[in-house]
């Protein structure tokens, strides 16, 4: 679990550092809001979608590393090969790409982390995770910012990042000689066999594409601060390394009280992280930074506890299967939100807002009813 962590510290220094700037680099190249959101969506439309055919590919295989190792060298090379592009059309290739890469390597591993998370708590072992990832997502910002300062240029911050993509790329490799049969970490117990996911899941499914719908990608956020001039350009990736760190500290503490009270962790965070919408597209210096905290904060819930909670709602034999169609779900929302909000914001930052609030807040009556679920399935259990 440890090693996988470290894979990711690097991995997202990589494209992090990326997703930084590659909202400011798409408008330097000449692209719209409306692009830069509709391209964020696609990223991620196609990559999660993909993650479907992931899951059930894994399953069937139960190969995790080879799958894994491929996901993660399209993932990572794809990003310093955006020094190259001289045209956003390019750009836009290798951003899609690199989201690819994160697709079909993302089921394969969590099903690999729900394994060795088993006797630590998955709260714990998904939100361990998520902290050292995040930990590469401060970093990678930072050093990206670090070059722009300097005046180097963005095609220098995206030719740095080759460093942490081999690294990543070493560890996991080194990982895969060491664990080479990850279900051999969680004993399976006899379970009983279902014709489809139970119905907690697809609610839960319902729930949290909700809150991919209503969360605004950080390169339609870092076009807004570049284009009203909230902050300067060397800001921009530093604004993200501080939400970074707050979802790093949040993945921690989300995954701890993930393991005592189960889903209402989720409720409570999403009720404070929909508050980054207003805050962040219409404050001044101060108000973003604490916009881009929260932000931070939902984006640390998202990436932890809602993984964690599908292991405990999916067979231990299905496991690539469950994250394919909840990461699948999520990222056709997450799509459909994005392209959404960019065409709000290049006509009204007030319909951007209150379509990114009230979509979220939709999800908090559909989590509540999976937390009674999941009580009445414990009370089953016992008796």
């Amino acid at each position: 679990m440890v090693l996988l962590g470290v894979v990711s510290l690097f991995a997202d220094v990589t494209y992090e550092g990326a997703r930084s700037i590659n909202g400011p680099y798409l408008a330097l190249l000449g692209a719209s809001a409306t692009t830069v959101g509709f391209v964020a969506g696609l990223g991620e439309l196609i990559g999660y979608s993909l993650r479907l055919v992931a899951g059930y590919i894994s399953d069937k295989m139960g190969r995790y590393w080879p799958i894994t190792l491929f996901g993660y060298s399209l993932n990572l090379l794809a990003v310093p090969a955006l020094a190259l592009a001289g045209r956003w059309e390019i750009a836009v290739l290798l951003m899609i790409a690199e989201r690819m890469g994160k697709a079909i390597r993302t089921p394969a591993r969590d099903a690999m982390l729900s394994h060795a998370t088993k006797e630590i708590g998955r709260g714990k072992g998904f939100g361990l995770h998520e902290a050292l990832d995040q930990i590469g997502a401060v970093l990678g910002p930072l050093a990206v910012a670090g070059v722009i300062y300097f005046k180097e240029g963005y095609r220098t911050g995206y030719v740095i990042l080759l460093v942490p993509a081999l690294m990543a790329i070493s560890v996991l490799i080194t990982a895969r000689w060491l664990y080479p049969q990850p279900r051999d970490l969680e004993v399976a117990q006899t379970e009983l066999e279902t014709k489809g996911f139970p119905r907690k899941f697809w609610l839960y499914l319902i729930a949290v594409a909700l809150i991919a719908a209503g969360y605004a990608d950080f390169p339609l956020i870092a076009y807004h601060l570049k284009k009203v001039s909230v902050v300067s350009d060397a800001w921009i990736p530093v604004f993200y390394a501080i939400a970074m760190g707050v979802d790093a500290i949040a993945a921690l503490f989300f995954g701890y009280l993930f393991d005592r009270i189960g889903i209402s962790t989720l409720v409570i965070a999403s009720l404070c992280s929909m508050l980054f919408a207003p805050l962040v597209f219409w404050g001044n210096f101060s108000v973003v930074l604490i916009g881009m905290g929260l932000w931070g904060m939902g984006m640390g819930a998202q990436e932890s506890i809602m993984r964690a909670a599908i292991a405990e709602m999916v067979p231990i034999t299905r496991r690539g299967a469950g994250y394919g169609i909840f990461n699948a779900g999520y990222g056709v929302c997450w799509f459909l939100g994005s392209a959404l909000m960019g065409f709000f914001y290049d006509f009204s930052l007030m319909a951007l807002v209150t379509f990114s609030v009230v979509v979220q807040l939709t999800s908090v009556p559909l989590l509540l009813l999976v937390k009674r679920s999941s009580s009445k399935d414990k009370k089953e259990a016992v008796v």
